[in-house]
C-alpha cells in the first residue's frame, strides 16, 4: 500500500501524484463517508459516563492504515505485486516500500535524477535517509556523504553505500559539519543535498554545503511555522535550487516494482534496516526506533 491521489488535478495529470492538489485531504484529513469504519461502543463504553456514541475510526495515513490488521483504503493505494512476491515473509520485508523507502530512494533517483557524476549529502540517517543512501548507490553517485548524530547510523550508512560520514556533535557548531563536507568534496560541496530531519537550522546548513548549481531537496517535515532565510543575491548567483519532495515524487505502481527488483538483486538490502515485532510488542518497537536500535520497525499481526 502507498499514498492516494485524486488523479485529476494538474500535478497528477503531469505524472506527479505525490504533489496532488488534494494530497492532504485524501491522505490525512477528509475521509469519504464510504471509507469510515464505524465501531459499536463496547460494554465498557456503555457503562461509562461518556456521551460519545458510535465513534468513527479512520484508517488514513498516506493512504495506509499503518496500525491495524485490516485496512480500508482507496483502490489506487494498492500496488499489485502478486507476480513479484511469492511469500508472506517477503511481503513483510517489503511493507515499508510504499512510504519511507520510496521517499528516500525516489528523491535521489527520481526527483534529483542523480547520476555517476553527483556528490550526494544525506542529512539524517533514519529509514528515509538510509534509503536515500541506498538510492544514491544504485544511481552510482561518485560520493555519498551521510550526516547524523548516532554513530550506529553512521556505521550502517557506510555498510549501505556511504563513501563518507560526518557526525553532528551537539557540543560543536553546525558550521563544522559544512566544513567537513566541503573538505571531502574538494571545497565544492554537494551537487545534491537531501534533508530528512525537518530541523530548520540543519536545513539552512544544508543550503550552505550545496555546490553551485546544486539541488537542495526537502523531504523531512518541518514545523508549520518553520521558515528558511535565503540570501537572494547569493542564491541567484550560485544557481542553487530548493525543491520540496513528497514520497520521492514517484508513481508507486511504477516505482515499487523497481524497488522489489533491486531488493532481489541485492542492491537494496532492506534486511539491514528492517526489524520485525509482533503487534503486542509495539511499545518495544517504538522504544527501539527512538533509541536508534531499530531503523524501520515492521509490525506483524
Amino acid at each position: 500500500m502507498s499514498f492516494s491521489s485524486c488523479n485529476d488535478c494538474e500535478p497528477c495529470a503531469r505524472g506527479h501524484p505525490a504533489h496532488c492538489f488534494n494530497f492532504n485531504a485524501i491522505n490525512f484529513e477528509v475521509v469519504p463517508e464510504n471509507f469510515v469504519f464505524r465501531v459499536r461502543p463496547s460494554a465498557t463504553d456503555k457503562d461509562s459516563d461518556s456521551t460519545a456514541a458510535d465513534p468513527d475510526i479512520y484508517g488514513k495515513f498516506f493512504g495506509q492504515s499503518s496500525f491495524a490488521s485490516f485496512s480500508i483504503v482507496q483502490e489506487d493505494s494498492i500496488v499489485n505485486v502478486s507476480g513479484l512476491v511469492k511469500t508472506r515473509e517477503y511481503l513483510a520485508l517489503f511493507a515499508p516500500l510504499g512510504c519511507g523507502i520510496q521517499t528516500g530512494s525516489g528523491a535521489i533517483i527520481n526527483a534529483a535524477q542523480a547520476g555517476p557524476n553527483d556528490r550526494v549529502v544525506v542529512i539524517g540517517l533514519g529509514g528515509v535517509g538510509l534509503s536515500a543512501v541506498m538510492g544514491a548507490r544504485i544511481a552510482g553517485c561518485t560520493q555519498i556523504i551521510g550526516i547524523d548524530r548516532h554513530e550506529s547510523r553512521l556505521e550502517l550508512a557506510k555498510e549501505l553505500g556511504a563513501t563518507h560520514v560526518v557526525r553532528v556533535d551537539p557540543a560543536k557548531k553546525l558550521g563544522e559539519v559544512t566544513e567537513a563536507v566541503k573538505a571531502v568534496t574538494g571545497g565544492l560541496g554537494a551537487n545534491i543535498t537531501l534533508d530528512t530531519t525537518g530541523v530548520p537550522v540543519l536545513i539552512a546548513e544544508g543550503v550552505k554545503m550545496t555546490a553551485f548549481k546544486g539541488k537542495v531537496l526537502q523531504v523531512g517535515t518541518a514545523p508549520e511555522t518553520g521558515t528558511l532565510a535565503i540570501p537572494i543575491h547569493e542564491f541567484m548567483v550560485s544557481g542553487k535550487q530548493f525543491i520540496g519532495v513528497v514520497e520521492g515524487d514517484v508513481v508507486p505502481k511504477d516505482y515499487i516494482p523497481k524497488l522489489i527488483s533491486w531488493a532481489k538483486e541485492g542492491k537494496l538490502p532492506l534486511e539491514k534496516i528492517v526489524n520485525f515485532y509482533q503487534a503486542q510488542d509495539f511499545e518495544t518497537a517504538i522504544r527501539d526506533m527512538q533509541s536508534g536500535q531499530t531503523v524501520k520497525p515492521v509490525i506483524l499481526w
